[in-house]
């Protein structure tokens, strides 16, 4: 693969910067213009396209959606973007964690092409006033207590997908509310494009990978244990048969409520892809968590067909 995508490359003249790892080039830039020079001259060539959109602080959860566009596509593109406006008052934007060295370097081991890492202002004019906003899907869960947040990501995403171009954009189930949210953008706003769901990458030790779990101090981390052993419960009791919301919710939640540290968001279970709540589990079925431990808020979540 690498070998192949070293053959058919070119030198596209104004990149911000190209670097080479064993023989392999990737070039990056935070111009809107020159990915689309770029992704035109691949098209040119008949290539396909794969983006994995991103905030950047890149790690394994990451990489696997960056190793799976590459092992799908004959192009890979990153984008590495903090968006501002998908985050609301008094939430994390200036605390979030960057460092575009690092996710260069986990870029280029896992063959990606281009990374797009753009400031705001590149984004987002000084009077930028047009906005995709969703209903119903983007409500619930999430959207109950980040009521904006959803609209920034439908906006991003949406700007990312017309600067692209791509076949193929790639979503970390983690985040299934999203990857709900942008595959009915996708079908509603009739986008040619194919969205892939990834599965949640975990540490060692059950932890959900996050960029945000770089804000928990030692005891917090241990405490945030309660969200994977809460989802591992609650999934062993739907494969044993369990199929009443209440009586799976209320024993993860009794979990969750046993660590002093956490305190619950939300625990609930929705059809995966409308988000409608769910009293029995039926279908696809979403049961999902957002808990703060400490001042940091991490989600978790499994998906199961029943």
């Amino acid at each position: 693969m690498f070998a192949n995508k070293l053959a058919g490359r070119y030198a596209c003249i104004g990149f911000a910067g190209v670097v080479r790892i064993g023989g392999i080039l990737m070039e990056i830039t935070g111009l809107i213009d020159e990915v689309r020079k770029q992704v035109k001259e691949w098209r040119r060539q008949g290539l396909t396209v794969g983006l994995v959109p991103t905030m950047g602080y890149l790690h394994e959860g990451h990489k696997s959606l960056i190793d799976r566009a590459v092992a799908e596509n004959d192009r890979v593109v990153v984008s590495d973007f903090v968006n501002p406006i998908q985050f609301g008052v008094n939430e994390d934007l200036d605390a979030y964690p960057r460092d575009i060295e690092a996710d260069k370097r986990l870029c280029r081991q896992a063959g990606a092409d281009l990374i797009f890492h753009p400031e705001p202002e590149e984004m987002y004019a000084p009077d930028f006033s047009t906005y995709v906003e969703m209903q119903k899907v983007s409500e619930g869960l999430c959207g109950k207590t980040r009521p904006t947040h959803f609209k920034g990501v439908c906006t991003v995403v949406c700007k990312l997908f017309h600067i692209v171009m791509p076949d193929r954009a790639y979503f970390g189930q983690k985040d299934a509310q999203q990857l709900a949210v942008i595959r009915r953008m996708v079908r509603d706003l009739d986008m040619d494009i194919q969205i892939v769901g990834c599965p949640i990458i975990r540490e060692a030790d059950g932890l959900a990978k996050s960029s945000r779990n770089t804000y928990l101090n030692e005891e917090e981390r241990r405490a945030a244990l309660v969200l994977s052993r809460a989802v591992f419960h609650g999934e062993e009791m739907m494969k044993n048969g369990e199929r009443d919301a209440d009586t799976i919710l209320s024993q993860m939640r009794k979990i969750i409520e046993a660590e002093p540290l956490a305190r619950i968001d939300y625990v609930e279970m929705t059809d995966a892809d409308s988000i409608k709540p769910l009293a029995r589990a039926q279908g696809r079925v979403l049961t999902a968590m957002a808990v703060y431990i400490g001042t940091t808020r991490l989600i978790d979540n499994f998906i199961m067909e029943v």
